[in-house]
């Protein structure tokens, strides 16, 4: 059986698909049923788009996979905590659970409010943190010199 740290090295990897094209390295995975339905990475730079965060672009590869905005059975995993965009996104779409690795304490959803999932929507924190952690902290220290 795949686990949560499989599905968030998945992230990983879209993570470093991001980091390679100059994005902030951030990435997601849409799974149901133990298989990977939508992946995503940042993309804002390159696409121009504010909107083009890893997990809005996987969310809606997910609901193009099914037909179907309603993602209940889905697991979002992405390997940092959702800014309120995207958790506003994943509401509308009533994912089952959201999953991710670092915690974002300027820009993720739990600063600004606790009750933008939907409320049957499940939420785990911390799956390959460390890698999440340094992954970021990677980028913008050389970001910044």
């Amino acid at each position: 059986m795949l686990t949560d740290e499989y599905f968030m090295r998945q992230a990983l990897a879209e993570a470093q698909r991001a980091l390679a094209a100059g994005e902030i390295p951030i990435g997601a995975v849409v799974v149901l049923d133990g298989m990977i339905i939508g992946r995503g990475y940042n993309q804002t730079e390159q696409l121009r788009d504010v909107t083009a965060h890893a997990e809005m672009l996987a969310l809606t590869a997910a609901a193009n996979h099914l037909g179907n905005k309603y993602l209940t059975h889905c697991t979002l995993y992405v390997t940092v905590e959702p800014c309120v965009m995207c958790a506003g996104a994943s509401a509308w779409a009533q994912l089952g659970a959201v999953v991710f690795g670092a915690e974002e304490p300027k820009t993720g959803y739990r600063r600004h409010a606790l009750g933008l999932l939907h409320p049957r929507t499940k939420v785990r924190a911390g799956v390959c943190a460390a890698d999440c952690t340094a992954l970021m902290q990677s980028f913008f220290k050389q970001k910044r010199g």
